[in-house]
């Protein structure tokens, strides 16, 4: 089974620390897959997500995201590669207030250098799948907390990417809200979307996928699996 994520003997050190902020670890992530990352605040959780994304580089060890050493990549190649490869979903949306929900959207491929009107085409396809369609040229403060989140989810799909990765997606969210972007998360990977959580919420883990790593200061305390609940 191909391997979108591959760390192996992965360590982060912030500031000289002698305590890594993370690992050694070492986690593969298949094709399709859905991973949940839980674990108490500071136990790493952010900074794996990071160097998956390519934020941050590993003081020691080889981050591997869709075949290509991404700790090896310069910070401009980086870019390119998330852009092509990762969407990213974030806690507080990270929407543009000036752009309308069509713009945000379709912005990542233009800056891919998509032509617009096919950025335009695929835009329109997943706000339509997504029921954001109404909302084309609204600006992201008119909307609910959960429409931002699925413009975000949007925007984060555009390029298609191997990979989607959902920092406390439901965290600034309502119950209502948030129980949409959680049945969202799973129709995503019902799809086929690879997709790793980070998350506090186990019900939100439980839900949306069938692996859950549970990190502990910096290490892997426990990697189980499980049919996610529908």
């Amino acid at each position: 089974m191909t391997q979108v994520i591959e760390l192996k003997g992965v360590a982060k050190r912030y500031g000289g620390a002698d305590a890594a902020a993370l690992g050694p670890v070492d986690i593969a992530v298949a094709q399709g897959e859905a991973l949940a990352v839980t674990g108490p605040s500071g136990s790493g959780k952010s900074t794996l997500l990071n160097l998956v994304a390519g934020l941050d580089r590993p003081t020691e060890g080889t981050v591997t995201v869709a075949g290509q050493r991404v700790d090896r990549l310069s910070e401009h190649a980086l870019a390119r590669f998330r852009r092509e490869r990762i969407g990213m979903v974030f806690q507080f949306f990270n929407l543009l207030d000036d752009l309308t929900v069509a713009d945000n959207i379709r912005l990542p491929a233009q800056l891919t250098g998509t032509a617009r009107r096919t950025a335009a085409a695929r835009a329109d396809e997943l706000m339509e799948v997504l029921g954001i369609q109404r909302h084309a040229r609204a600006y992201p403060g008119r909307l609910s907390g959960g429409e931002r989140q699925r413009v975000a989810v949007a925007r984060a799909l555009i390029n298609k990417p191997a990979l989607l990765l959902a920092d406390e997606p439901t965290g600034a969210l309502d119950t209502a809200s948030g129980q949409e972007v959680r049945e969202l998360l799973v129709d995503l990977h019902r799809g086929g979307q690879t997709v790793v959580l980070v998350t506090h919420d186990l019900e939100l883990a439980r839900a949306c996928a069938q692996r859950t790593i549970h990190l502990v200061d910096g290490h892997v305390a426990a990697d189980t699996r499980a049919e996610p609940v529908r």
